[in-house]
């Protein structure tokens, strides 16, 4: 196991496969192992410190050693059976050999780090692996197929046509299939007949839904509005767009074990170093003649003094104190691997609906009286639509009287129709240029009003793109799914001049990678589905919590719990300051190790001096570190400091 500052969450975990999606997760084993030496070694700790007899806690370190270290030191046994020696083994030795010489604690701690170590890697692995097989779930497992194509395309909607149920595994390139009004799309394919509102944020990342007609193009997966749709089928089930996406976000994690293999190469120096270090100071004075226990406990005190764990908890402390102020400030981020790497970004993508902005329409203007606007209401109130809902709620929101409505219809892509107070009212889409999604509302023939509606503006968007252009020295790249109006319109008023609008995931991957091969550390920020494969590629992610997406969530390497946009630059420049202490700490814990193996090797260190000099460079770091769990250090990051 790499160290938890080293790793990369594309590891894959050494047990079997992840359970399937409703297993708790404290049933994964390295969950259970892990949890069980922290108990044993937490309960064995004050009764060794208080001098109790060693009955008393030597089985419960007994119990620390043995749950928290045979799955380590097994893959260590296995390594080593492919003639590749690895740190598992290692830290593995080096705690058996400070138990040997009755350093106890020392080794308990180090089996602990490791243990714990490597089950939130198993649950990173699980929960993504979760989240990708869920994706697959949008799209329906059963579709209404029409074998006679001339009725499916000439017929009208309710018309008496033969309907068979196939599962959508069995749905072939040229059938026809009827989407019913509600229901998800089975397929990627093309509009024959009928008009609807499919709502494809899934896909496209779209505030609104999208109006779709006869030779209009459609994506398994999405939802459909209030209209029939038939539905010519286009691709297979394996080509689809939201298959496509599952392997993006597969392959994009694949692509990080380069970094990995690197680490393992360091590992593998590192290991064999120190191993025929120790062996050597243990063999070479034995054939010349020294005493044997004063060899061993030689070779056993450089074992101590030369092993990692003083580095690696040189690394945890200010990662882990950033981790935990940004985790009370609304961002969660997954590991301490991540908060190293959000420091390193230089370059950054943000997606629009969801993260530059709320992701629902609200009405803007209002053009027209208040009695325009509670017709309005009342004759959207019986609809599901968004625009509908945006209608309503800001009647609402300004104390207006609703009332009642009869013969209610909807007509997909025209608008609803109702009578109200004996006056029939219209609320359809309006003709003409409008700089935002607009809609009138037509009494008895008469256009009496017209209300604009948009997507907001985040609050303190423009503020946060400012502040990650001063942290990278790159205004951030808008990249979306959504037209170029709208995105040109959110990019003006947040200072965005680089805009890449109508995207599909496979789109946005392209664009982060040709990035990457440049040289660049991209962040990509966003909250949907669509969003996950450029999380997945990109150097690190932030998905948008609130209403993102399951796969966004467990795809991206930080969360925005919160919903502030202005946390994201927080949470880089405190990831900037928490690895200008890791460098601190390296350096500190490197002297006091590098001092303590020359005093080793070249005089005679005494094993309490050098326990001594270890734990106290331990505590040192540990102190440096924990300085960034002061609220100080946030305001500090948030301040651009």
């Amino acid at each position: 196991m790499a160290s938890p500052v080293l790793d990369t969450q594309a590891a894959p975990p050494r047990t079997a496969p992840a359970p399937s999606r409703g297993t708790r997760l404290s049933a994964l084993p390295e969950v259970r192992w892990a949890a069980l030496s922290a108990v044993a070694f937490l309960l064995a700790l004050p009764l060794d410190l208080s001098g109790a007899p060693a009955w008393a806690w030597g089985p419960l370190y007994a119990v620390c050693y043995a749950a928290g270290g045979w799955e380590p030191g097994w893959a260590g046994l296995q390594a080593l059976r492919e003639k590749s020696l690895d740190v598992d083994l290692l830290m593995v030795v080096a705690a058996i050999g400070a138990a040997a010489i009755g350093q106890y604690l020392d080794g308990g701690l180090l089996i602990v780090i490791f243990a714990v170590s490597g089950a939130l890697e198993a649950l990173a692995t699980r929960r993504t692996a979760d989240s990708v097989r869920g994706l697959l779930d949008l799209a329906p497992a059963k579709a209404v197929r029409l074998p006679d194509a001339a009725d499916a395309v000439n017929g009208t909607d309710g018309a008496a046509v033969v309907e068979e149920s196939v599962h959508v595994a069995d749905l072939r390139v040229g059938d026809i299939v009827l989407v019913r009004p509600g229901e998800r799309l089975p397929a990627d394919g093309t509009v024959l007949h009928g008009t609807s509102d499919v709502d494809q944020a899934t896909i496209t990342g779209e505030s609104l839904p999208a109006a779709k007609s006869p030779g209009d193009e459609v994506f398994a997966g999405t939802l459909n509005g209030t209209g029939a749709l038939r539905v010519r089928v286009d691709k297979d089930a394996g080509d689809s767009v939201i298959a496509r996406i599952v392997a993006l976000v597969e392959e994009a994690s694949a692509t990080k074990a380069p970094t990995q293999l690197f680490i393992e190469k360091v590992e593998q120096r590192y290991s064999v170093g120190v191993v025929v270090a120790t062996l050597a100071l243990f063999a070479v004075p034995l054939a010349l003649g020294a005493d044997f226990t004063e060899t061993l406990l030689r070779a056993m005190t450089f074992m101590i003094v030369a092993s990692p764990c003083a580095v690696v908890l040189a690394t945890m402390p200010p990662l882990l104190s950033a981790i935990a102020t940004a985790g009370r400030h609304g961002v969660l981020v997954k590991s301490a691997v991540v908060m190293e790497r959000l420091g390193m970004v230089d370059r950054v993508a943000l997606d629009k609906t969801g993260t530059l902005t709320e992701g629902a329409p609200r009405v803007t203007e209002v053009q027209g009286d208040e009695e325009a606007l509670a017709l309005a209401a009342a004759a959207e109130l019986p609809s599901e639509h968004p625009l509908a809902r945006a209608v309503v709620a800001a009647a609402r929101a300004r104390g207006l009287s609703i009332p009642e409505a009869s013969d209610f219809s909807s007509v997909p892509g025209e608008g609803v129709r109702a009578i109200v107070e004996g006056r029939e009212v219209r609320v359809r889409r309006a003709e003409g240029e409008h700089a935002d999604t607009a809609v009138e509302v037509v009494v008895d023939g008469a256009r009496v009003a017209v209300l604009a509606l948009a997507d907001r503006l985040r609050d303190g968007a423009p503020e946060a793109v400012a502040a990650l252009t001063r942290l990278t020295g790159t205004t951030p790249t808008l990249l979306t799914g959504d037209n170029a109006a709208a995105a040109s319109r959110v990019a003006d008023r947040t200072g965005i001049t680089d805009v890449r609008p109508g995207l599909l995931p496979q789109e946005k991957v392209a664009v982060v990678r040709e990035w990457e091969r440049a040289g660049a550390r991209v962040l990509v920020v966003g909250d949907g589905v669509n969003d996950a494969p450029a999380l997945a590629a990109a150097h690190s992610g932030i998905a948008m919590g609130r209403a993102g997406s399951d796969l966004a969530l467990e795809t991206a390497d930080a969360v925005v719990v919160r919903d502030e946009l202005a946390t994201v630059p927080a949470v880089v420049a405190l990831s900037r300051r928490a690895r200008r202490l890791v460098v601190q700490n390296l350096v500190i814990a490197g002297v006091c190790i590098g001092a303590l193996v020359v005093w080793d090797l070249v005089g005679h260190l005494p094993l309490p001096l050098g326990v001594a000099g270890h734990e106290g460079s331990t505590v040192l770091v540990g102190l440096n570190g924990l300085r960034l769990l002061r609220d100080a250090a946030w305001r500090k990051a948030a301040a651009g400091e």
